[in-house]
C-alpha cells in the first residue's frame, strides 16, 4: 500500500508546502501522541531539531499537537538525530521526534519519529499514524493537557554518551582535526566532544543562521573541508551532515574518504579486536564491488540490502550484524546506537588512526574502488523496465559483466526516473554497458 505522507525517512518536503506545514505538524503530534498512549502512566515525547529557520514553527506545532492529546513534551533544542534517539530511550520516553531534512537545503524540513526503544518506526506503525492523521483524534479534557518543558543539559548528556564509545585508554592529544558541522544540529556537541578528548579542533560550519545549513559545507559538500585540512596542516577532516547522522572523512592530503572505506576500516578494527558480529558487515546495493572483494580477502562477508539506512538496520537486527551503512556515510554501529551516528562513527575512525600511529591516508584507504558509473533516465509514464527489449539488454549486460563487474538498475522511489549503475574492472566497458541500457530504457519509454 502506497504511503500518503511518510517516505523512506519520515515526512519531508518544502516548508509551508503540503505536507510540511504547521497544520500537518500539529496533526502528526496529535496522531503519534494518540498512537503511543499505552498504559496509565504519564506519557512523554522528546523533540529535537536541527538549525533550520522553520524548526521553531514546526516544533511549536508539534508541541501543541502532543500536549492536546495528553502527552508531556521535553524539548532539547538543536541536537543530532542519533542524540534524539538516544535520549528517547534513556529518558524512558514513549516517542521521540527529530525535526530535520538531513542534508537537504534549508527551505526543506522533515519529521522523523522514533519509538520508545530508540528505533525508527515500523511500516505498520507509520501506516497506523497516517490513518489517525486523516481521522478525528479525540482531545483530552482540559485538566489532562500535557505539559511542555525545555531541558538545558541535553547536549551534555549526548557528549558524555558519545565520549563513552571512544576507547578509554586513548586520547586525541597531538591530533589536529578539522570538523565541519554543516551549520547543522551538531555545531555545539561535536566540537566539544572532540576537544574534551584532547584534539586540537579547527571547527567550520558552526555558525548557523537558520538558512545556511548544508550550504557549501557538510558531508555533501566536502570541498571546503578538504581545503581547510591542507591549509591548516591537519591530520584529518571530519564532515557531518545537517542532522549529524552521516559522516564523510578527508585525509591529511585533502582526499575524500567515503562510507565504503570507513566501514572497511571499522570492520577490520573490530574483527581484529574480536568484536565484529556476523562475520562481516551490511551495506546497500550501491556500495562498491571493491569493498566486497576487500572484505572477502580478509575472510569477511558483505550482505547487501536495498538503498536506505532503514533497510540496512533491519538486516543488521535480524541477522546479528553490528556494523553496517551506506557509501554516502550513514554508518550504523549497533553496539552503541539505534540509527546512524556521524560523531560516534568518527570517533571509531579517529581511534583507529590514533592507535595505528600512521597517517590517515594510509589507515583509511583500504581498497581501490572499481570504476563506477551511475546515470538517470527520466521517463513520462509506464514501466519501461517491464519492456522485453529492455530486459534483453539488461540480461546481455549482466552476462558481459559476470565475474568482473556488477549491475544495479532500480526505479527511483520519489520521481519518474530509472537509475542505471554499473561497475567493473574496465571503465570503458562499464560506460558502454550503462549507455546501452539507458538507450533501451529511453526507447521503451518513448
Amino acid at each position: 500500500m502506497a504511503r500518503k505522507y511518510f517516505g523512506t525517512d519520515g515526512i519531508r518536503g518544502a516548508t509551508n508546502v503540503s505536507p510540511m506545514t504547521a497544520q500537518m505538524a500539529m496533526k502528526v503530534g496529535m496522531a503519534a501522541g494518540a498512537y503511543f498512549q499505552r498504559g496509565n502512566h504519564r506519557h512523554r515525547v522528546v523533540i529535537g531539531k536541527d538549525t533550520r529557520l522553520s524548526g521553531y514553527m514546526l516544533e511549536s506545532a508539534l508541541v501543541a499537537g502532543f500536549t492536546s492529546v495528553g502527552m508531556d513534551v521535553v524539548m532539547v533544542g538543536p541536537m543530532p538525530t542519533p542524540a534524539v534517539a538516544m535520549l528517547t530511550q534513556s529518558m524512558r520516553a514513549d516517542i521521540g521526534v527529530m525535526i530535520s531534512a538531513s542534508h537537504n537545503p534549508y527551505a526543506d524540513n522533515g519529521i522523523k519519529l522514533f519509538g520508545p526503544d530508540g528505533y525508527k518506526l515500523s511500516d505498520e506503525a507509520e501506516a497506523a499514524i497516517e490513518a489517525l492523521i486523516d481521522g478525528d483524534v479525540p482531545l483530552v479534557p482540559s485538566d489532562q493537557i500535557g505539559r511542555a518543558r525545555r531541558i538545558e543539559d541535553a547536549q551534555g548528556r549526548y557528549i558524555h554518551f558519545a565520549k563513552s564509545t571512544f576507547p578509554e585508554n586513548l586520547r586525541l592529544d597531538g591530533m589536529r582535526v578539522v570538523l565541519d558541522c554543516a551549520n547543522g544540529a551538531a555545531y555545539k556537541v561535536a566540537p566539544s566532544a572532540l576537544w574534551e578528548l584532547g584534539a586540537d579542533v579547527v571547527a567550520i560550519g558552526v555558525t548557523p543562521d537558520g538558512t545556511n545549513i548544508n550550504d557549501g559545507v557538510g558531508s555533501t559538500a566536502p570541498q571546503m573541508l578538504a581545503e581547510t585540512v591542507v591549509a591548516s596542516g591537519a591530520d584529518i577532516g571530519i564532515a557531518l551532515d545537517g542532522d549529524a547522522d552521516r559522516l564523510i572523512v578527508v585525509d591529511e592530503t585533502g582526499t575524500i574518504v567515503d562510507g565504503d572505506q570507513l566501514m572497511a576500516t571499522i570492520a577490520a578494527s573490530w574483527a581484529r579486536q574480536g568484536r565484529l558480529a556476523g562475520g562481516g558487515l551490511v551495506a546497500t546495493v550501491m556500495s562498491n564491488l571493491g569493498l566486497e572483494r576487500h572484505l572477502a580477502a580478509q575472510g569477511l562477508g558483505l550482505v547487501r540490502t536495498a538503498v536506505g539506512d532503514r533497510h540496512v538496520l533491519e538486516k543488521m537486527r535480524c541477522s546479528g550484524y553490528n556494523v553496517g551503512g551506506e557509501q554516502s556515510g550513514h554508518i550504523i554501529l549497533s553496539d552503541y546506537a539505534t540509527t546512524g551516528d556521524g560523531l560516534v562513527a568518527a570517533l571509531q575512525i579517529l581511534a583507529e588512526v590514533k592507535r595505528s600511529g600512521a597517517p590517515a591516508s594510509e589507515v583509511l584507504h583500504r581498497f581501490e574502488p572499481l570504476p563506477q558509473l551511475l546515470k538517470n533516465v527520466r521517463f513520462a509514464g509506464g514501466k519501461p523496465l517491464d519492456d522485453e527489449s529492455v530486459k534483453a539488454v539488461i540480461a546481455e549486460a549482466e552476462a558481459e559483466l559476470a565475474g568482473k563487474g556488477r549491475l544495479v538498475i532500480r526505479p527511483s522511489g520519489t520521481e519518474p526516473v530509472i537509475r542505471v549503475m554499473a561497475e567493473g574492472d574496465d571503465p570503458a566497458q562499464v560506460e558502454q554497458v550503462v549507455d546501452r541500457i539507458c538507450d533501451a530504457v529511453r526507447k521503451a519509454a518513448a
